[in-house]
């Protein structure tokens, strides 16, 4: 599992820390060990798996793999290897680190569990299928059905009636008193015979409908039966999964899956939990008395549908699955201090536009928050604040990720507030961003429709998802074409977080992500996005402005 570096590589400086594995720029020597794997990835293998290359299907799919250097106990540099989840239908594959926990094995106890709980799912289905209750279940629909439809028409003959009688009463007047009488309770006995047979006519309904109810009962019984079992054999064998996945730190303590994630907001792990390059590179290494030194992963193959994964490029462990295992992973050791905590905002300025008393419109600088983060408090709404402090609006009334740069409008007034809010909401607010794509497309102009929605497990990024996305739509415009990239205008016409990043980095919009792009793309030394223009019509005025200022970049 142990590969040496050559000698050139083993040159290389030394990573005075460890990665710090969820933002990060691989080091050298971590690209070096992640060449040496693609390179051995594109030679013909002992295994097969479509990862997409040779042709875009269906069927393809492409995966993460790993690597991290480490040193030996004989002081040699080296690197380990590792893929996320299985490869060819396989989680052992020569030359890779093992899974933490190998579920697949044929001695142990999953398989035969999981073959059980299938066996219960066949039942369930032949169940559900199954004429007899398919017959009763209409039976009893029909049934009822009937009985609703039976009683109804009863009162409705029944309020007939009772009119009639009243009818009858009023005419009673131009007899005789004894006749009169004899009427009256000929009228009255009607009425009794009515109620009687409604009477009746429920208790004959509810006997028909209690007899198909239990024979339906019969069969849903069984089906609950079926479910209540597989339920619980499905949540004990979670957990007697939950407890093999046991995890090593650089201290050598251990920690099972459910313990690290019953301290997380989701409080039991997510599918795959555990299966990523990371953690099984990290709890190898450990076991097997290497010191880990840098950590890279990189996709490999054509990318799913709905993330955006580019061929050979590095990506930063995701945040719903590794975070939690690779917080108690890395104790022990000396990480990099977090890029997402290190802010030089006070060296920015928040450029001032324009300004009344109503409202004011600012540029933002790029690696700047528009209102205060977690860890970050300096933002545009802090500056914004210390500048207005006698402000009766919100003063932010819309944002900018914090990558971008570009203008925004500030209410001061609640009054500007009130109307800014609606132009907002109403979409009548006009924006154009300027953005630099790392490669040049094809078309000149059109429209992005990409419905998009948040990753659940890997948040801030975000998904194209037609099942539960919300829509999202973009217009572009190339306006300039150089050095094989292309620097268009971006309209959207709707405001999803990440909308514009996505709708060009996707291979179904752009396939082309914007420069600078940590998330979609590749890192620079900043996300070539900028909110250029936007027009609205004032407030107070009403009289429609226009605000422009060009990109830096």
């Amino acid at each position: 599992m142990f590969f040496p570096f050559h000698a050139d590589v083993a040159s290389l400086p030394r990573p005075a820390q460890f990665t710090f594995p969820f933002c990060y720029q691989p080091h050298p020597m971590a690209i070096a060990a992640s060449e040496a794997l693609q390179d051995a990835l594109s030679q013909p293998l002992e295994w097969e798996h479509d990862f997409g290359l040779v042709q875009e299907s269906e069927s393809a799919t492409g995966k993460m793999f790993g690597v991290l250097v480490v040193e030996n106990a004989q002081g040699e540099l080296g690197y380990l290897r590792a893929y996320s989840g299985k490869v060819a239908e396989s989680n052992h594959l020569p030359g890779f680190v093992p899974p933490v926990f190998d579920m697949l094995d044929e001695d142990g106890f999953f398989l035969p569990e999981q073959a059980e709980i299938n066996k219960i799912n066949h039942q369930l289905d032949a169940a559900l299928a199954s004429q007899d209750y398919v017959v009763a279940k209409t039976q009893w629909q029909t049934v009822a059905n009937d009985a609703k439809t039976a009683l109804s028409t009863h009162r409705e003959q029944m309020q007939i009636n009772k009119k009639s009688r009243k009818a009858q009463r009023l005419a009673l007047s131009e007899l005789p008193e004894e006749q009169r009488a004899e009427a009256r309770q000929r009228l009255n006995e009607a009425s009794v015979i009515d109620k009687l047979q409604l009477r009746d006519l429920k208790l004959q309904w509810e006997a028909t409908v209690n007899d198909a109810k239990a024979t339906l009962d019969g069969f849903e019984n069984q089906i609950d039966a079926l479910r209540q079992e597989r339920k619980q054999r499905s949540h004990r064998l979670q957990k007697q999964l939950f407890a093999q996945y046991r995890f090593l730190n650089a201290v050598g303590e251990y920690e099972d899956l459910g313990a690290i994630f019953e301290k997380t907001p989701y409080g039991v792990p997510p599918a795959g939990a555990g299966e990523c390059c990371a953690p099984k590179l990290l709890h190898y290494a450990y076991q097997h008395g290497y010191q880990p030194l840098a950590l890279a992963e990189f996709w490999w193959g054509q990318s799913p549908k709905s993330e955006i994964r580019r061929h050979q490029h590095y990506y930063p462990s995701c945040q719903g699955k590794c975070h939690p295992i690779l917080s108690h992973m890395l104790i022990g050791l000396d990480v990099e201090p977090s890029p997402l905590l290190m802010s030089d905002s006070d060296k920015k300025q928040v450029e001032i536009i324009y300004e009344d008393e109503h409202l004011a419109v600012i540029n933002k600088p790029a690696e700047f928050l528009s209102v205060p983060g977690k860890s970050v408090n300096d933002s545009v709404y802090t500056r914004m604040k210390a500048r207005y402090p006698d402000a009766t609006g919100p003063l932010i009334v819309h944002r900018l990720d914090m990558s971008t740069s570009g203008l925004m409008v500030i209410a001061i007034s609640a009054r500007a507030n009130k109307y800014l809010q609606q132009q907002f909401i109403q979409r009548t607010v006009k924006k154009r961003y300027c953005a630099l794509l790392e490669q040049d497309i094809p078309k000149e102009s059109g429209t992005i429709s990409l419905p998009m929605r948040g990753d659940f497990y890997d948040r801030p990024r975000q998904l194209v998802c037609f099942e539960h996305g919300k829509p999202a739509e973009t217009f572009y415009e190339v306006i300039e074409r150089h050095n094989g990239k292309a620097k268009l205008f971006l309209y959207p016409k709707t405001g999803r977080t990440h909308q514009l990043r996505v709708h060009c980095a996707h291979v179904d919009g752009l396939n082309s992500p914007i420069v600078g792009d940590d998330l979609y793309g590749t890192r620079a030394n900043r996300l070539h996005l900028h909110a250029e223009s936007i027009t609205f019509e004032h407030p107070i005025t009403r009289e429609t402005v226009h605000f422009q200022v060009d990109p830096d970049f």
